[in-house]
């Protein structure tokens, strides 16, 4: 079985093409059946986050191109379009990968542990809809066990820096004045997930002063807003509040839009021209881009926007990322060592059975010698010599035909092998 890793990430793809083919919770359980029962993959895990949508696939054989046909057709993307973002790797530079991006090195972030968590749900998700098998439970589970030692071993994680945190350290630069105090600030959360969680932990840090966190759902709303001394509403609630918002983070898995052009401009004439900022960290987008044309005291940012703020916070962490990448390089080698011997395990298992067979066809021969009154010592003789010219007769074959083809490897490695077994006995 070969491995394969298909995607495409902030880096090659902007957010519009991302949001096109992001999987939601909803859709993936179906989506990874779908791969499966159409025989495109033997194995796969989908990786879908605001940043990227990747599928690590075991394969029998090469239908990549189907996989990426199927791709387009799923989220209804133009093969063009796809291919003009796309990435493929595949046995050793997809396992690489695959470490870079669980460590945190191909993140947007430099080193950010949230996408960590992102696999692991996605490898969990994998393996109860059961799109999981030998080459892939080893592959994830290895690359759980790198990411642990990256982060034990180099300084990675040292930094406070997330999406969250850039989406306040913006927030500080735009309403908190020189100072970046946001005492006299209040902020609308939309959404309760790990990265509201997380911004709201970052603005209580930076004394704000008030909270409304927004969620569909209104007792995890309640419960986060509990924690920062805020209060909870829901998404329907929202036009009634926003004029009160100075910092607007928005983060949730809706479809469609949770803030429309009309919520906004309703918003703003109630606001007098006092400053609205807004970051959209969702992929698809919580906020329609419009909201950005209605007036210049409106300052609306994606995920993409945050980049600049985000290198500010890098520095520290370079020098780690180089100690990390020493780390996954010893490890992708551990781990193609271990695809590696899969094959010589089959073909040990082979030879083991020929083997069997033939002690079992010589031994029963050597017994009817006995019944027909052979001597002992010929019988010894008769199996030694029988038993050593069946198992030798195929491997010297061979290594004439390799010496004839001029095989040096195979010759030297079937001679160390012979000195080897010398050796032990």
């Amino acid at each position: 079985m070969q491995l394969f890793a298909f995607g495409l990430n902030h880096t090659t793809a902007p957010v519009e093409i991302r949001e096109q083919v992001n999987f939601t919770p909803e859709r993936l359980r179906h989506a990874l059946h779908d791969l499966v029962e159409r025989d495109l993959a033997q194995e796969v895990v989908i990786i879908s986050t605001c940043n990227r949508t990747e599928l690590y696939c075991g394969l029998e054989c090469d239908t990549t191109q189907a996989i990426i046909n199927w791709l387009s057709h799923y989220h209804n993307v133009a093969m063009e379009r796809l291919h003009a973002h796309l990435y493929t790797y595949s046995q050793e530079e997809a396992v690489r990968h695959l470490l870079q991006v669980a460590c945190g090195l191909d993140s947007m972030i430099l080193g950010e542990p949230q996408i960590l968590g992102q696999i692991k749900s996605a490898y969990n998700t994998a393996r109860e809809v059961g799109t999981t098998g030998r080459l892939l439970n080893r592959l994830f589970e290895h690359s759980f066990s790198v990411a642990k030692q990256v982060r034990t071993d180099t300084a990675i994680g040292s930094s406070p820096v997330s999406v969250a945190f850039a989406a306040v350290r913006l927030a500080q630069q735009i309403c908190g004045g020189l100072e970046g105090d946001l005492s006299d600030n209040i902020a609308l959360l939309i959404g309760a997930g790990e990265t509201i969680e997380l911004a709201a932990r970052h603005l209580h840090e930076n004394r704000l002063g008030r909270v409304i966190v927004a969620n569909r759902t209104i007792e995890r709303a309640r419960q986060l807003a509990k924690e920062f001394a805020g209060y909870a509403i829901t998404l329907e609630e929202i036009p009634v509040h926003l004029a009160e918002a100075d910092i607007v983070i928005s983060s949730t898995a809706s479809p469609t839009y949770i803030l429309t052009q009309a919520d906004v401009k309703q918003a703003i004439k109630k606001r007098k021209r006092r400053p609205l900022f807004l970051v959209d960290i969702a992929v698809p987008r919580d906020i329609d881009p419009a909201v950005e044309n209605l007036s210049n005291d409106i300052y609306l940012y994606s995920v993409d926007d945050l980049n600049e703020v985000i290198q500010e916070n890098l520095h520290s962490r370079k020098q780690a990322a180089l100690e990390a990448e020493e780390i996954i390089d010893t490890q992708v080698t551990h781990f193609m060592g271990w695809r590696n011997s899969l094959d010589v395990v089959d073909t040990i298992c082979l030879v083991r059975d020929q083997a069997q067979e033939a002690r079992q066809r010589i031994v029963k021969k050597a017994k009817r010698m006995i019944d027909n009154g052979k001597s002992p010592y010929d019988v010894i003789d008769f199996i030694a010599h029988t038993l050593t010219n069946t198992l030798m007769h195929e491997p010297c074959v061979q290594l004439r035909q390799a010496g004839y083809d001029g095989r040096e490897d195979l010759v030297t490695a079937a001679r160390e092998l012979f000195n080897l077994t010398n050796s032990v006995q």
